[in-house]
């Protein structure tokens, strides 16, 4: 008999090129930034990763060495295209730094924006603004008390960008009186004349912006639009719309009231029905959307007064393709496209959604395993957590309408910095340039006559 080889020692084992091939892998997806902020929305990424996956690991004991040394250009040639922001897809076919459709200045829409308002104004706000004009076919008009601005301006290295921005007429900054706090009555709006928050209106207003974003106090804010804007005809009571994501990455769902009115009527929320409706049509490409009521039961015949007083109101309109009540539950589920409900509730929604990204991460990560096996399986599921933490995030998401006054208004988080009012602008110039506000006119019209 031939004698037999001799078998491998633990040292020999452990330097077998396999398993050099998975640790340079591990290696090579933790650090690849293309890869780990993919985002997951669109089964068209997950193909192209899979088929990428696949020959990864099909020639990986083979071609472990090319693979590694090419890992850069495949992420760049194959996966770094697909990368895009949850509210992307409100802006299809926008151009910017490095994207096949460059922006025409032709197209850009002017902006104003309340540059005082919010938690960490103006250096975040007017970052964002500088951002925003390099990604987006927008102008900014930028609101703003000197003193602060300059201030802030010379604090976070905003100079250099700013006067090129200023000298390429993508910003204009337009001096303010005192500004708004964030602790101030609503009614102070009408006291402080030339602050920020009113003149960004009065720029609307008197047509030299089409639309308006501020992260100041937002019962200032819809203070302000009511009383510098107005209110549109038919429309007794504005209401905060926000954009909530859905378990389908290419879809989202209209919440409002979410917070402008607590205690509310049933022709309300009739009202904020049919503004919804349009603005979902028209913004959102929905072609029918599917408006609910958001009630405790799907029966018509639970809930409180207001919600027994809505249905018949919703379900009788002709205009709207009323799908039913709605319950908690089923606001992610895609199964709506507006959904309506009374300024309490709402917000209540819109806080708790806040917190699930956050909380989600971190109870995913405490329950992943220990241990060597523990590392490499965290290495392969982190950037699927930051993708889902990304989805949820509300700075994703930027900002919420004002729907009910005359002018596009979007109010953005108190909190909000740079990627938050990049993202609220966005959500603005897609309002802004749907024609949204002729349609809008166009039902008020027809509830008048």
């Amino acid at each position: 008999m031939p004698p037999k080889d001799p078998e491998p020692s633990g040292s020999q084992a452990r330097r077998s090129k396999p398993n050099r091939t998975i640790r340079r892998l591990v290696i090579w997806y933790r650090r690849n930034a293309a890869v780990t902020s993919l985002v997951d929305t669109a089964t068209s990424a997950a193909g192209a990763a899979g088929t990428v996956a696949g020959s990864v690991v099909s020639g990986a004991g083979s071609v472990a060495g090319s693979v590694v040394s090419g890992a850069g250009s495949v992420a760049g040639s194959v996966l770094e295209p697909l990368v895009f922001d949850p509210l992307r897809r409100l802006q299809r076919g926008l151009g910017g730094p490095g994207e096949e459709n460059p922006i025409n200045d032709a197209d850009r829409l002017w902006v104003a924006v309340d540059g005082m308002g919010g938690d960490h104004a103006p250096g975040p706000i007017l970052e964002g603004c500088l951002q925003a004009v390099e990604r987006l076919p927008l102008r900014v008009r930028f609101v703003a008390e000197s003193e602060p601005l300059a201030a802030a301006v010379a604090a976070m290295d905003l100079g250099e960008p700013l006067d090129e921005a200023i000298a390429r007429g993508l910003i204009e900054l337009v001096p303010s009186g005192p500004s708004v706090g964030m602790n101030e009555e609503a009614t102070v709006v009408r006291k402080k004349r030339d602050a920020s928050i009113n003149m960004a209106m009065d720029l609307v207003k008197d047509g030299q912006a089409l639309a308006v974003y501020s992260a100041g106090n937002s019962g200032a804010v819809m203070a302000s639009a009511i009383f510098r804007l107005g209110r549109l005809k038919g429309i007794d009571r504005p209401a905060i719309g926000a954009l909530f994501p859905t378990k389908d990455p290419e879809q989202q769902v209209l919440v409002l009231d979410v917070g402008a009115n607590m205690d509310c009527k049933p022709e309300w929320l009739l009202q904020w029905a049919l503004l919804g409706n349009i603005y979902s049509r028209d913004v959102l490409q929905v072609g029918q959307p599917r408006v609910g009521l958001v009630n405790i039961g799907e029966e018509e015949c639970k809930g409180n007064d207001l919600c027994l007083r809505t249905h018949p109101l919703l379900a009788g309109e002709s205009r709207l393709q009323f799908a039913g009540n709605c319950e908690g539950r089923d606001i992610l589920s895609g199964a709506f496209d507006v959904v309506v409900c009374d300024g309490f509730t709402g917000n209540v929604l819109l806080k708790f959604l806040e917190s699930v990204g956050s909380v989600l991460l971190d109870v995913i990560k405490a329950e992943l395993p220990r241990g060597r096996r523990g590392k490499v399986g965290s290495a392969f599921l982190i950037g699927n957590l930051r993708r889902i933490k990304k989805r949820l995030d509300h700075a994703e998401h930027g900002g919420a309408l004002l729907l009910g006054v005359d002018g596009v208004c979007v109010i953005g988080h108190g909190s909000s910095k740079a990627l938050s009012v990049l993202s609220a602008l966005r959500l603005a110039h897609s309002a802004a340039s749907h024609g949204v506000m002729e349609n809008l006119h166009a039902l008020t019209r027809a509830a008048c006559g």
